[in-house]
């Protein structure tokens, strides 16, 4: 009885730290570390772009530095633009947001790919 209750609690106490890790907020600029996980990632939206003519027709809010330097990029692809209330190069410049999805890396630069406006907070305090 005693070695069930000991293991209950071990396996309790993994879910917690589990849980705090998996609430935890990613830097911009650590980003990388988490590649091919799920995380919320926060940063300052310093520079956006809509490639309106490029292929897919991409959005893109980049963090902390402005391309090309850029810490961290948001991707939001042309399909998926109808379904954020204004034009996400607007409504996120200059503000500070949470990603939160898949974190990958494309040309040695961390990026999450949106497909919902879901995936993106404001911060109303940063």
């Amino acid at each position: 009885m005693k070695r069930k209750i000991s293991k209950f609690f071990f396996l309790a106490g993994l879910l917690i730290i589990w849980q705090r890790a998996a609430c935890e907020i990613v830097p911009a600029t650590k980003a990388a570390q988490f590649a091919g996980t799920t995380q919320t990632v926060r940063g300052l939206v310093v520079s956006t772009k809509y490639a309106a003519g490029s292929k897919g027709k991409p959005t893109f809010l980049n963090l902390e530095k402005p391309y090309p330097e850029q810490i961290f990029t948001v991707v939001i692809w042309g399909q998926d633009r109808p379904k954020f209330e204004k034009p996400p190069e607007q409504l996120y410049r200059g503000k500070v947001i949470r990603v939160t999805g898949v974190i990958k890396v494309y040309q040695n630069v961390p990026e999450i790919e949106v497909s919902s406006p879901q995936q993106i907070e404001i911060e109303l305090n940063p």
